[in-house]
């Protein structure tokens, strides 16, 4: 028995041994559980962290460099007419209206500038709502802009510059920050500064992105460590993960604060119950943690590493692939011409791109190769287009136009050194007459009857790479049946799978032998050619093709559907950018050089109006009808709520721009225009006529 009790000792002391050292193994998995979940989490919430800020930083510095785009332009409008200070109420209105969000821009001179405007001028345009702008004159004694920072800094500093939060109580009417962009006059010298809010409110909504776990937030601090959007205060002794980003068009740093006890919540939660399933079962526990910590950091780290590129590569893709032209056939109102592109990038997202588009019976259009692939070139692909679609609205020379672009992106911003090489031209849909302007990229190729060549082009920089180079133009004709053929380097340097390019060779014969296809046939067919030629390679490079053919439709018009000889007609939707199509229709109906711009003027103001009014909160269409003999009569009629314009009471003319309410100019202006004008509501239409003598 002695023996036996012996043995049963050892045994049981043996058990208890092998229950203590499965308790402490037990433990000591738990508390490496625990630390290493603890490391994960946090691993999990700094990536979830920096794709949200990320994709907050994208938000903000698109709409920063809208902001600066938008001072750039205003200032290089002032610039042009910086003796004709009138001409900057309805300039910095206009450029207001085409932002997308409520916003304060003002053009504030040195004092005495203008001595008939009064020590201190400073031209203010505010947007409170969609259809409310206030345009008027805020420089005072009382209100000195030249004591204010944005000024201040503005004056001294040669690009733009974005200073401290400030309560706007003059402009915005709320807590912003200011770009400030300086204008100079003929000599060079700084006469101005051009300044544009944003509104802290604005910054503030982002919210609703960074709201990464419960109880976290988030704060915007300047380049100098102001709070330009405040954190709450912080608990003395309570612990917090902070992760930050920096915005690169501003500089600021963007945070998200996640308090530790809101972050390992649930892990502390799990703890406690792990712990109570230790005392009821060692052996099973010891099974399930084993296997749940080494499947759990897998997990952990895969679903978050997954997000993060998913959710980066998203916003990147929606973003550029919005930029890019989407409508073929693009112009169904101007036969004579037939155009079609497309971009294929190497990866989601690329830094190729292409762009188009008419005004005043000319054809712009630009294709263009970022340096390098991925989300950085994506975005100096958007900030080029953004340059491209800025400048060509105002200015016709190629050469010019791309010395604009190629110092735009010369600026302080382009840290990273990269460029783009572009080809920019401007075809006359009239003539056939092609100016162009070429900046490193690839020539083109002109496929005419049974000839293929390449377009001459001068060895112009890429844009980016210097401030301030001399671009060159240049000018070609193409004839009816003409195809110019533009493309980027990823189609002759796309590589097999034995690392043989495409190349020109290759290119050339296959455009010899299918130049008579129409666009979207031959980019069609170089694209299946690529293809088949690369194989299971993976792309090297991002693809862009794009094809302008010139056709034999003359005459040229922009004119929709003709019902009788003298009689034309216009539908337009209810949107506001739809309005330079209608300068387009009236260059057609052919009128004297004198009436052209007065009649666009008046048509403008009646059918902005329409749009403006007819449909509150809906879609619908404007008709606008010229019947054209010896006096013009201009129908505009739309199907919206009742609303005669004529029973206006015009505005006292005698009183300066600040001091009359907002209202009432337009159909002024009409009035004044128009030899007659009159409404009437027919069949549940408004009727608005205006008519004018050819006998002036």
């Amino acid at each position: 028995m002695k023996t036996s009790s012996q043995n049963k000792s050892r045994r049981d002391h043996g058990g208890l041994w092998i229950i203590l050292v499965a308790a402490i193994a037990l433990e000591a998995i738990s508390c490496l559980m625990y630390f290493t979940s603890r490391v994960a989490i946090r691993h999990e919430a700094e990536q979830r962290a920096k794709t949200e800020l990320r994709r907050a930083e994208l938000e903000i510095d698109v709409h920063a460099i809208e902001m600066e785009t938008a001072a750039k332009t205003l200032a290089l409008l002032a610039e042009k007419h910086i003796h004709q200070p009138d001409s900057l109420f309805a300039a910095t209105r206009l450029t207001v209206s085409s932002l997308r969000t409520n916003t304060s821009m003002a053009v504030a001179f040195i004092p005495n500038y203008f001595p008939e405007k009064g020590e201190f001028f400073e031209v203010c345009s505010s947007r409170f709502s969609e259809d409310s702008i206030y345009t008027r004159n805020i420089g005072s004694a009382e209100h000195d802009y030249t004591q204010m920072e944005w000024w201040q800094n503005g004056f001294v500093h040669d690009s733009c510059w974005w200073c401290e939060p400030y309560l706007d109580d003059s402009g915005s009417k709320t807590m912003v920050v200011s770009c400030s962009y300086p204008i100079l006059d003929r000599n060079g010298k700084v006469v101005a500064v051009v300044c544009i809010d944003m509104s802290l409110d604005e910054l503030k909504n982002i919210s609703e992105y960074l709201q990464v776990y419960p109880n976290s937030y988030y704060t915007i601090r300047s380049s100098t460590g102001v709070d330009i959007v405040p954190a709450p205060d912080t608990v003395p002794g309570r612990k917090y993960n902070i992760f930050q980003e920096e915005i690169d068009a501003t500089g600021w740093h963007i945070e998200i604060i996640i308090p530790d006890e809101e972050l390992f919540r649930d892990l502390n939660h799990i703890g406690r119950i792990v712990g109570l399933l230790m005392l009821l079962g060692l052996a099973m526990l010891i099974l399930i943690i084993w296997y749940a910590g080494r499947n759990n950091k897998r997990l952990i780290e895969s679903t978050a590493r997954n997000q993060s590129i998913e959710n980066e590569l998203n916003i990147a893709r929606k973003i550029q692939m919005a930029m890019l032209p989407t409508r073929f056939p693009p112009f169904p109102d101007y036969p004579n011409i037939n155009a079609y592109g497309e971009v294929i990038p190497a990866k989601e997202v690329g830094g190729d791109l292409f762009d188009f588009y008419i005004r005043e019976n000319r054809l712009f259009f630009c294709v263009g190769d970022v340096s390098g692939k991925g989300v950085p070139a994506s975005i100096v692909m958007a900030m080029t287009r953004s340059f491209f679609r800025s400048f060509t609205s105002y200015m016709d020379n190629p050469a010019k136009i791309v010395m604009q672009m190629n110092d735009s992106l010369s600026g302080e911003g382009n840290d990273q050194s990269m460029f783009v090489t572009l080809f920019l031209g401007v075809l006359n849909l009239t003539t056939g007459e092609l100016h162009y302007c070429n900046a490193g990229h690839n020539s083109p190729l002109v496929i005419g009857h049974r000839s293929l060549v390449n377009l001459d082009c001068k060895a112009n920089l890429p844009l980016g790479v210097i401030g301030g180079f001399a671009y060159q133009e240049q000018a070609a004709k193409l004839e009816i049946g003409d195809t110019l053929f533009l493309y980027t380097d990823g189609l002759t340097e796309a590589e097999n799978a034995r690392h043989e390019q495409f190349g020109e060779e290759r290119m050339g014969e296959l455009l010899a032998a299918h130049g008579e296809q129409s666009p979207q046939e031959l980019i069609e067919t170089m694209h299946q050619a690529v293809a088949k030629f690369v194989g299971n390679a993976e792309q090297s490079d991002d693809l862009t093709l794009f094809a302008i053919r010139l056709l034999d439709k003359s005459p040229i018009t922009h004119r929709p559907s003709p019902i009788t000889e003298g009689h034309y007609s216009l539908v337009m939707r209810n949107d506001i950018q739809q309005i330079p199509t209608l300068a387009e229709w009236i260059e057609m109906l052919g009128l004297p050089q004198e009436l052209n711009m007065p009649i666009n003027l008046a048509l403008e103001e009646a059918v902005s109006n329409v749009m403006l009014y007819a449909y509150p909160g809906k879609s619908g269409q404007v008709l606008v009808e010229c019947d054209k003999s010896n006096k013009l009569v201009f129908t505009i009629t739309d199907s919206g709520v009742p609303f005669d314009p004529t029973q206006q009471i015009d505005p006292d003319v005698t009183q300066s721009a600040e001091e009359r309410p907002i209202g009432g100019l337009g159909i002024f202006l009409v009035r004044q225009i128009m030899d007659d004008i009159r409404y009437e509501r027919k069949e549940d239409k408004n009727i608005l006529t205006l008519v004018k003598s050819l006998n002036c």
